[in-house]
């Protein structure tokens, strides 16, 4: 099977390398923000909006004017990639059911990128020792930047097909984006079920319960203190832009402390099972706000935005699509199954009752008495819809739950703990 995946890498670009890469995002930056205003012209006067090509035939003429030919001293290839990015986001904002909306208008400084899609353009020298013997760093040679220097972590297997230079709190970025042949690696055919919850990250329907880091709750103390200092000084001044890098950093490495645990963690499942069935959460309906309107002001507004803020600190989006990618890698599949009433139906009696779960942990069921915990019931009632609908959609597979639930009612399956990469401090046992 042909994959695509990508290897990131810090870049250690020079003084020059640097003023070239940020001029070159800017002209990406005016040619994106030329095209757009162009076709909210078009659009406002109902005149029919202009593809790709027309797009990339307008460039042509920016680049041999005098007026615009500052863009003849950047890299056709990366505004052509601007152009194309911003043609599937406008088509993609026309679509009322797209929750990403209509594109808007970029700033300087604001998600700075830049598209090499020619990979007869992009030569990797990997070597780490020079002749004299000594330790060197890597380089990658992109057009019109030359050989820049990069942090090489991990081994890059398969072939080259495009590189993207990204800028993040003041560092510059390369993702290498490669195709490489991998053999269908699963062995484990089992399946399991999550239950995203708030308190608990996850838990698995055998009663493996990951406990949330919270990154942002865990820096949010650091973070208004920082913010503070910045409110204190002034604006555009040059220990502001200081402050603000300061800022800026930090959220990236709260960031990134989410990103690592979702890695691992779903890099584990991944390996350990074919089937992981979800629920179809709407993460963005789920997190508008309550604050409502001055008419008709909402209820709940200061919980509702703790709330909000809990589900988005966790990632659930970030978590089930790398289940979706990893699994497809491996030769598994992601089933996702509608959410309503996961923890408020009995898994003995099939008996539906909100008073079946009293509060957040408890699961009683008021018409046979059983009880257990109640994010446990809600992995086992998603196990029993995901395998509901392959059998639905011609699988021919057992219920995975036939059998398992008596004893799972009379006793629990031992927790499994991922102690070993993340320690003991993140999970617990229910």
């Amino acid at each position: 099977m042909v994959i695509r995946k990508a290897y990131r890498f810090r870049l250690e670009p020079d003084e020059a390398q640097q003023a070239l890469l940020h001029q070159f995002c800017g002209q990406a930056r005016f040619v994106w923000n030329k095209a757009l205003e162009l076709q909210k012209r078009r659009l406002d006067g109902g005149v029919p909006l202009l593809r790709y090509g027309d797009l990339a035939k307008y460039l042509t003429l920016w680049r041999s004017s005098e007026e615009y030919g500052f863009l003849r001293q950047g890299p056709v290839h990366t505004q052509q990639q601007a152009l194309k990015r911003l043609d599937q986001a406008i088509w993609e904002g026309l679509d009322r059911n797209n929750p990403k909306g209509f594109p808007a208008f970029r700033k300087r400084g604001v998600h700075d990128s830049l598209r090499y899609p020619d990979p007869n353009q992009i030569k990797l020298d990997l070597r780490v020792w020079d002749e004299a013997g000594r330790r060197r760093l890597p380089k990658i040679f992109l057009p019109k930047v030359g050989r820049v220097k990069f942090r090489k972590t991990r081994e890059i297997e398969g072939m080259v097909k495009n590189a993207t230079v990204t800028r993040r709190a003041g560092h510059w970025y390369v993702s290498i984006q490669v195709e490489v042949e991998q053999e269908l690696p699963l062995s484990k055919l089992s399946i399991t079920a999550l239950d995203l919850g708030v308190k608990h990250l996850a838990t698995l329907v055998d009663g493996t319960r990951i406990d949330p880091l919270f990154p942002l709750r865990r820096f949010e103390e650091k973070l208004v203190w920082e913010q503070r200092k910045l409110s204190r000084k002034k604006r555009f001044s040059r220990n502001w832009y200081q402050q603000k890098r300061r800022i800026t950093r930090l959220h990236e490495h709260i960031a990134n402390v989410r990103y690592d645990l979702l890695q691992k963690l779903t890099t584990r499942l991944c390996k350990n099972h074919a089937v992981i069935v979800v629920e179809d959460l709407k993460v963005r309906s789920m997190t508008r706000s309550a604050r409502g309107t001055v008419d008709e002001p909402g209820r709940n507004v200061r919980a509702k935005s703790g709330l909000n803020k809990s589900i988005l600190d966790q990632g659930w989006g970030m978590l089930v699509e790398m289940l979706r990618y990893k699994l497809s890698w491996r030769g598994g599949m992601l089933v996702k199954v509608a959410p309503h009433h996961t923890s408020q139906r009995c898994p003995r009696c099939g008996h539906t009752d909100p008073d079946n779960r009293p509060d957040q942990p408890t699961f009683r069921c008021v018409e046979c008495g059983f009880s257990a915990h109640a994010d446990q019931v809600g992995a086992y009632n998603i196990l029993s819809r995901g395998m509901e609908k392959l059998r639905d959609e011609g699988w021919d597979t057992a219920d995975a739950s036939a059998g398992w639930l008596e004893g799972w009612l009379s006793s629990h399956s031992p927790d499994r703990l991922f102690a070993e990469i993340f320690g003991e401090s993140c999970f617990g046992r229910i």
